[in-house]
């Protein structure tokens, strides 16, 4: 740089001619107005026309430093100056569906190449079949714990794909965990319960053509395993051993409680004991519980009561089984048939208990 040099700011817009210098770091630039302005020498970069706004840049001479920061400034400013180089950030807003607002996702896999079934790879699809955004992570059991296997968002009413695999990995997928948080985005939205799921892959279904089936999301056949639909979260395949535990745990303090007090004794200055086994009677709740469990729950009592009155030569007990389809009755006869046939029964008191109760005389 040398007096006569025509020279534009760095740091600010304008420029001028050198007309001189104050010491080594200090420039002094005459605008066109004929003011010198003492700028420093770095702030200053010599330029070939007077349009101090535009002008192209003198770089030969310069350090590498100072050229990378003049290509940066010039980048930035035909970036600005062109709308066409310009970031795009506007984002449409999601689609939205006619009965979409009940929650729906499903696990889906899909062959490659379906004609090669024994040697294809398969490809893992999360599918959002609803108005919501679904935050979801995939995992797979390590042993007590959980490995995330894959983790992201999709848009309302798409899939996403997961991962492409093929059969070596099938037993690291076989015990899968999912879990859910569903939102909407710039809107109100009626919040819905977290879906925490798991569940074991049949992983011989790989192994067989008919598994893939029709389906509403892939032109090809997949495998789909439902994960909640219609905001109600599939039903757990797996078994949790701590919860199981709790479960035996309760359900021997109720075993416990009816053992000791049964469903309801009457008539004890008459020799006759009263057992009423309507599952309504003996149990508080029987959500949860199969027409089996029950079934055997109401055994259980039969026969417990049957065994605490062995030793009472001539007492008298009766049942109360209802009528119903017959299920509870045929399945005490058989009992006094076949397990406790050295006592006799008959049906009791129909002018006290109607068609729905059985006696028996412990002998």
């Amino acid at each position: 740089m040398k007096v006569g040099d025509k020279v534009r700011f760095l740091s600010e817009i304008g420029g001028g001619v050198v007309a001189g210098f104050q010491g080594k770091d200090i420039v002094l630039v005459e605008d066109e107005d004929g003011f010198q302005i003492p700028t420093q020498i770095k702030d200053c970069i010599v330029v070939e026309s007077d349009n101090y706004d535009s002008g192209k840049v003198h770089t030969d001479a310069m350090p590498e430093v100072l050229k990378k920061s003049i290509v940066r400034i010039e980048k930035k400013k035909k970036t600005d100056d062109d709308p066409s180089e310009k970031e795009v950030t506007f984002v449409p807003p999601a689609e939205e569906r006619r009965g979409g607002d009940v929650l729906s996702a499903y696990l889906t896999f899909v062959p490659v190449d379906i004609k090669e079934i024994s040697q294809t790879k398969f490809e893992a699809y999360f599918v959002n079949d609803s108005n919501y955004y679904m935050y979801y992570t995939y995992l797979t059991a390590d042993g007590n714990n959980w490995r995330v296997r894959s983790q992201g968002e999709v848009d309302p009413n798409t899939k996403e794909f997961i991962e492409e695999f093929d059969r070596d990995i099938l037993n690291e997928i076989e015990h899968l965990g999912i879990q859910i948080i569903a939102y909407k985005k710039k809107k109100t939205f009626m919040r819905k319960s977290p879906v925490d799921i798991s569940f074991r892959v049949d992983t011989t279904k790989f192994y067989k053509l008919h598994t893939f089936q029709e389906n509403d999301f892939f032109e090809v056949p997949a495998l789909v395993y439902t994960l909640v639909e219609n905001d109600v979260p599939m039903k757990q395949l797996t078994v949790d051993a701590k919860q199981l535990e709790r479960e035996m745990m309760q359900k021997k303090h109720i075993d416990d409680c009816h053992a000791s007090q049964p469903a309801r004794k009457v008539n004890k200055d008459d020799n006759l004991i009263v057992i009423d086994l309507h599952a309504n009677e003996l149990l508080e709740t029987t959500n949860g519980m199969s027409a089996a469990d029950i079934l055997n729950y109401q055994l259980d009592i039969f026969r417990r009561t049957i065994d605490e009155n062995k030793n009472k030569k001539g007492q008298k007990i009766v049942f109360i089984h209802g009528k119903g389809e017959g299920v509870l009755r045929g399945s005490i006869i058989n009992e006094l048939r076949y397990k406790y046939k050295q006592y006799s029964y008959q049906d009791a008191s129909f002018q006290e208990y109607g068609y729905g109760a059985t006696q028996i005389t412990i002998k």
